[in-house]
């Protein structure tokens, strides 16, 4: 079972679960309110995060959304508080909620490409033959940012884009220097060939580089990364875009400078990386 993990008496989070999808949930505990971020992957999930909260005496009061995938989402019925999220995000779920999640439809959707395969089978996992799934729309809709105060403690939801989804949005907390980045930072599943883009990943890096955070939650990361573990996996990311636009995508070069550069051989996650470049180039 997924264990409540305490950061500080004002920030806690609950790891992830790679079988199902299951991302990492956070809850940001003010002196006035407490703010969650991303709403899990379904009731059981949602209600889990929900007990081991109240479990300490902690109750939820606002939600907010990273983005529109159904891993964040479809635990939202089961908080009923104000929801939050970018204007994208609103209107992606609103075109989910006319979806059927059967494993027939789902099947015929990873047919035609519009479904990831890997996902479909989560959701079958995570659900079995229990498919009453309602997808809820926000309630609280921004353009590219807002600011709430939770007395004493401030997040700052900022709309950031990225090659996994379009609508992607950070929250930054400056008290506890720490950011929940959800997804931004992984590949374009829904293609093909995943795939990271030059252009957007730049962009992206640059936005990020400007929070000033010690910790740092990406969404199916087992573990917070450091400051440092952080810095490392964007210049991966930086160095690989670079190095894919140097060598026009040609993947044994930038291999080859890459090893070169590093002095040893490449590791796995860094070999991927490059073949996500290339198949975005």
């Amino acid at each position: 079972m997924q264990k409540l993990t305490k950061i500080s008496d004002r920030l806690y989070y609950l790891p992830p679960v790679q079988e199902t999808d299951r991302p990492i949930l956070g809850a940001l505990v003010g002196k006035e309110k407490t703010m969650l971020i991303d709403a899990g992957n379904s009731s059981q999930h949602a209600s889990l995060f929900l007990r081991q909260l109240g479990e300490i005496g902690i109750q939820s009061d606002l939600l907010v959304l990273t983005h529109w995938h159904w891993d964040h989402v479809f635990g939202m019925r089961e908080i009923p508080v104000p929801s939050i999220s970018c204007k994208e995000t609103a209107g992606k779920i609103k075109e989910m909620q006319s979806l059927s999640w059967e494993d027939e439809d789902l099947d015929q959707r990873v047919e035609e490409g519009t479904e990831i395969p890997f996902c479909a089978d989560a959701i079958k996992k995570e659900f079995a033959e229990e498919r009453n799934i309602q997808v809820q729309l926000p309630t609280i809709v921004f353009e590219n940012g807002m600011t709430v105060d939770l007395g004493g403690l401030t997040c700052e939801i900022e709309h950031v884009g990225g090659d996994h989804s379009s609508d992607s949005c950070v929250v930054f907390i400056p008290e506890e220097k720490a950011l929940f980045v959800g997804d931004c930072l992984y590949a374009n599943l829904y293609a093909e060939k995943w795939n990271y883009t030059i252009e957007k990943i730049l962009k992206l890096i640059g936005q990020l580089e400007k929070y000033d955070a010690d910790i740092h939650f990406l969404s199916h990361h087992p573990a917070p990364l450091t400051k440092d573990a952080f810095s490392a996996f964007l210049q991966l990311l930086k160095n690989t875009a670079l190095l894919t636009q140097k060598h026009a995508g040609d993947e044994t070069a930038i291999q080859q400078e890459m090893t070169h550069n590093l002095q040893r051989n490449l590791n796995e996650e860094e070999l991927e990386t490059i073949t996500f470049f290339v198949n975005g180039y």
